[in-house]
């Protein structure tokens, strides 16, 4: 597409087939904003990597053309991200009140708070951006100012949700707007991008407040200490554990860095109501008689650093669990954490603690942020769009949020299942996908963004799987021979029993490989070490079935 084209293009850059990184540009000509910019956390398979980004590839060739970034809400895999795009493209940000402080708190901590403009908006405010008009509605979720986003266009109006629910029944008075979102629809709507991560659940999602007393309950019956593990960007469900350990004469102690930092944003800005006095330091836990103490901590997730795999594991300096102390799991895992929370959970059961742990709807403890099938067809029906996207969900989650709009009106043909790079453009009212971007994961971990590739990762892998072998070949420089026995040191590879006759049998292999090369008058030394590493490879995947990463060192005497 050239510079001159009036096209209206919708990029997805992250957040399709996934759940995490979500990111989103919206295009008209030379006019781009940006729609949040999250991570989505590692599995053990991708070694020493903290987290994931999106791909910003494309958005740094074409940063001259970047109006803004607008964020739904204040989530991890919307904001997460934010410090790492600001360092390449130093942008406006514009969000919500509470979703703010939650950014301010990510650009404190890397310095960039100071060279970054930040924008507080709400849902009535309307910006000019370039010659895309956008304006916003109140949405449900699991975390206080949240906003779906109108993009006006000459091609039409476009509608991203943001992640929501239909809760008749929220913890906060600013629950969703449907009478605005009512009237969006009415004016027309091109095209609407979606959520889909409850497409497969039936049925409405069930209230926050169902879960308040459930929590009374649970802790009315609890004779020890209660630790309730959640999200810390859960308010809500904070605010209901404050509420309960106030009932029942408990103090309450935050563990972990994030649950510290969000309550103390949401106490600041008038979204957590906690008592003074209320909120114990964790050293003051054990001064306190167990049926005294609740604790709220992260690690909901399985995460092994956080505050709750320290407790399960004993390795929390200020707190300990004892037998009959109440853990309640008060957030569902996330796809993919499944086996880490099983873990944690076993892990506390062997300590004696009574665990509540399962679905939400087992336990009363918890509903989802996420809208169920109805409330996603109730969108759809409010929106009536001509096209629609399906986003933030797995590929499964897309095509049942695809049959769900088929079924409440939006023409078969019209909805797009795209993937991260995938480009929808709108042209004369006419919406197609014929074209991609670069997209794809950009790996984190502690030294920063850039650092772990892919060969990288392949390096770890190999070298965790099959371990490692050093070979030493010392030659004379002046005759290009071997004037000693290679050396060879073996970190992570096991030889056999008759690991002896192993070791002389690479020797010999080297020393054969290296004569025959000298034959040959080859004399570089990196076609040594190519050789070398080959032949020892091919020779100890004949004998042990594996492939350690060999290293061939030369050392000229």
């Amino acid at each position: 597409m050239t510079t001159e084209e009036k096209v209206l293009s919708i990029i997805a850059l992250g957040g399709i087939n996934e759940i995490g990184k979500n990111m989103y540009v919206i295009q008209y000509a030379n006019d781009i904003i940006v729609i949040d910019c999250g991570v989505k956390f590692a599995d053990e398979t991708l070694l020493g990597v903290d987290f994931i980004i999106p791909d910003m590839t494309y958005l740094e060739e074409n940063k001259d053309k970047i109006r803004a970034l607008i964020v739904t809400h204040g989530h991890e895999d919307h904001i997460g991200g934010i410090p790492y795009f600001l360092r390449k493209l130093n942008v406006p940000i514009y969000a919500t009140r509470f979703t703010l402080g939650l950014i301010e708190l990510k650009l404190k901590e890397h310095r960039l708070l100071a060279d970054t403009t930040c924008i507080q908006i709400d849902s009535d405010s309307m910006l000019e951006l370039g010659e895309i008009h956008v304006s916003f509605f109140r949405t449900s979720h699991s975390i206080p100012d949240c906003l779906g986003i109108v993009f006006q266009t000459p091609e039409g109006n476009i509608v991203h949700t943001g992640d929501f629910k239909f809760d008749l029944s929220p913890e906060y008075e600013q629950g969703f707007d449907i009478h605005k979102m009512a009237h969006i629809g009415m004016q027309g709507v091109s095209v609407l991008i979606s959520e889909s991560t409850n497409a497969e659940r039936k049925g409405l999602t069930p209230g926050e407040r169902m879960v308040g007393e459930h929590m009374d309950e649970a802790f009315r019956k609890a004779e020890g200490k209660v630790i309730v593990t959640t999200f810390a960007s859960n308010v809500s469900r904070v605010q209901q554990v404050a509420d309960a350990a106030l009932k029942t004469g408990r103090k309450l102690a935050l563990l972990g860095r994030s649950m510290v930092n969000v309550v103390s944003v949401a106490m600041e800005r008038g979204y957590l109501n906690i008592p003074d006095g209320m909120i114990i330091d964790a050293r003051d836990i054990n001064k306190l008689a167990p049926e005294r103490v609740a604790i709220l901590c992260t690690g909901s997730q399985g995460e092994p650093n956080a505050a709750l795999a320290r407790l399960a594991s004993g390795n929390y300096r200020d707190a300990a669990l004892y037998p009959g102390d109440t853990v309640i799991f008060a957030a569902s895992p996330i796809p993919g954490n499944e086996r880490d929370v099983s873990r944690i959970i076993d892990n506390l059961f062997k300590l004696r603690a009574n665990v509540i742990y399962g679905s939400g709807s087992s336990t009363g403890l918890h509903v989802s942020g996420h809208g169920y099938q109805e409330d996603l067809k109730l969108m759809l029906k409010i929106m009536k769009p001509k096209y629609f996207i399906p986003v933030h969900g797995e590929y499964r989650m897309l095509h049942h949020h695809r049959l769900l709009a088929e079924s409440v009106g939006v023409e078969e043909g019209n909805t797009f299942i795209i993937k991260n790079g995938d480009v929808v453009d709108v042209e004369n009212s006419v919406a197609r996908q014929t074209r991609k971007v670069p997209a794809g994961d950009t790996y984190v971990d502690r030294m920063g963004v850039d650092d772990v590739s892919d060969i990288v990762l392949r390096d770890r892998k190999q070298l965790s799987e099959d371990g490692m072998l050093v070979i030493i070949m010392t030659i004379d420089k002046s005759g290009q021979k071997m004037v000693s026995e290679t050396d060879i040191i073996s970190r992570g590879f096991i030889f056999k029993e008759d690991s002896d006759e192993l070791r002389q049998k690479v020797n010999r292999l080297v020393t054969k490989v290296v004569n025959d090369l000298q034959e040959a008058n080859v004399q570089q030394w990196n076609v040594m070490k190519q050789q070398v590493k080959k032949s020892v490879v091919q020779y100890l995947y004949s004998e042990t079935k594996r492939k350690p990463m060999i290293i061939p060192v030369i050392i000229g005497i």
